[in-house]
């Protein structure tokens, strides 16, 4: 009897050993990088830069955030540096940090591993990429946008930061090999059709990110959009808020010009952040980014939220810690 457990326990171990390898070694597997040259023309970096500034917002990470300012606008002639941390206290199972988006950054890229990159979760070196960069949404994408943004990317004037390597805690070293899938573009839909086009561009901002229950590592799709991920911060815990169209708790009496002047009201020349003190309310939605959408686009994005199934979903935004 001791015989057999023994050659059983071998034969799991080996099959464990096998199978971890194979996600290691083996995975990520979406293919090479396509043989590329995106198009640098003037109207592809301006599309471009309003795309990774405006509804991607890529700087909201790939910049120095003040976070001494509501809301924490990145700091001008930071764009692209990269360094963000993102780590176990935002939910995440690692720390995580993002990378120089700039010359000094991608400087050895070719076009087509920033599109790779942007698009399936790999890196240059086949080294899978945790999703704070939603490259799962950026897959679902139109390419032409995709193209526009790496345009844009190589505009970015140089800046020489070096990156902090991030690092998954186990098992998600392992598990983060498997996320890359490859992509499946779509193209962008008519701006006529307002609830198809705004759900690109929802889909673009990555909005469900934060507006969707993320616990233990998953999220709650049947609260999709409806608020409830919790971030910690130094002196609260602030709770994301519900955009579904539930009018108790979610956008349902909210009217496309609130909706559309909520954003616009960071854009206002008179509009100055607040300087943040401690048991100040303070959120990480980086609001004088989305302030700079078209109008266009945020009208848009109202009618997608607009067209959702309802989710009574009470948030609790902002709850202060008990430490004094």
């Amino acid at each position: 009897m001791k015989k057999i457990l023994l050659y059983s326990l071998t034969i799991l171990t080996l099959f464990i050993f096998s199978a971890l390898s194979y996600v290691k070694l083996a995975l990520p597997d979406v293919g090479s990088a396509p043989d590329i040259n995106v198009e640098k023309t003037a109207t592809n970096i301006a599309r471009g830069k309003y795309l990774a500034n405006s509804v991607a917002v890529c700087m909201d990470c790939h910049a120095t955030r003040d976070w001494s300012l509501f809301s924490g606008p990145p700091i001008p002639g930071t764009e692209g540096k990269g360094g963000e941390r993102f780590d176990q206290t935002m939910g995440f199972p690692g720390v995580y940090y993002s990378r120089n988006l700039t010359p000094y950054g991608l400087g050895d890229w070719t076009d087509g591993e920033i599109f790779r990159a942007i698009t399936t979760g790999v890196s240059k070196n086949g080294d899978p990429l945790f999703p704070v960069m939603p490259h799962p949404n950026y897959g679902r994408a139109d390419k032409n946008d995709i193209n526009d943004i790496i345009a844009y990317l190589r505009s970015l004037p140089q800046i020489e930061s070096d990156n902090i390597p991030s690092d998954s805690d186990f098992p998600m070293n392992f598990i983060v090999n498997t996320i890359p899938q490859p992509a499946s573009f779509i193209p962008k839909p008519d701006k006529a059709n307002k609830v198809a086009y705004g759900e690109y561009l929802v889909n673009m901002a990555a909005c469900a990110d934060c507006h969707t229950p993320f616990e233990k590592g998953q999220y709650d799709e049947s609260k999709r959009l409806a608020g409830g991920r919790s971030f910690i911060l130094p002196w609260a815990t602030l709770t994301t808020p519900n955009l579904t169209p539930d009018v108790k708790t979610g956008l349902g009496a909210w009217t496309e010009e609130a909706f559309v002047q909520k954003f616009k009201a960071y854009q206002d020349p008179t509009y100055v952040p607040l300087k943040i003190k401690k048991g100040d309310f303070m959120t990480l939605m980086p609001w004088q980014m989305y302030g700079t959408m078209e109008e266009e686009d945020l009208k848009a994005i109202y009618s997608y939220l607009q067209s959702l199934e309802p989710i009574n979903h009470p948030i609790d935004r902002f709850i202060l810690n008990d430490q004094p």
